[in-house]
């Protein structure tokens, strides 16, 4: 039997940081910046419609968080100030992004640098 997913116990919009903290039922919290939430949107705009099509997206440095919306009791919709706001966020993936962050960012800024882009 599968063990059951982290699910979150608190989650807390930290506007002027531009930061989601997501503190989990196993223990594990979370400061997830805006900017990687928003270059690692589960959209296909951003992840495509199927494997290898992910899209690198630059010039998200100073993107922000406009408003978190819960989706039913699975997933976040986030709104960034950007106008970007489908990409639903489920608890899977906000455990994912705060547990793999650094090599998610590492991954982020490796692929930037190939394709001649910046976060500026």
């Amino acid at each position: 039997m599968k063990a059951a997913a982290p699910w979150p116990s608190d989650i807390r919009l930290k506007r002027k940081e531009r930061i989601l903290e997501v503190d989990f039922d196993d223990g594990t919290k979370f400061r997830l910046p805006a900017e990687l939430l928003r270059v690692e949107s589960p959209s296909a705009e951003v992840q495509g419609h199927g494997t290898g099509q992910k899209k690198t997206v630059p010039g998200k440095a100073n993107v922000a968080i406009t408003t978190v919306e819960p989706v039913g009791n699975y997933a976040l919709r986030i709104v960034f100030d950007d106008g970007h706001d489908t990409g639903l966020y489920t608890w899977e993936t906000l455990h994912r992004l705060g547990t793999d962050s650094d090599k998610i960012w590492t991954d982020y800024i490796t692929a930037l640098e190939r394709e001649g882009l910046s976060r500026e």
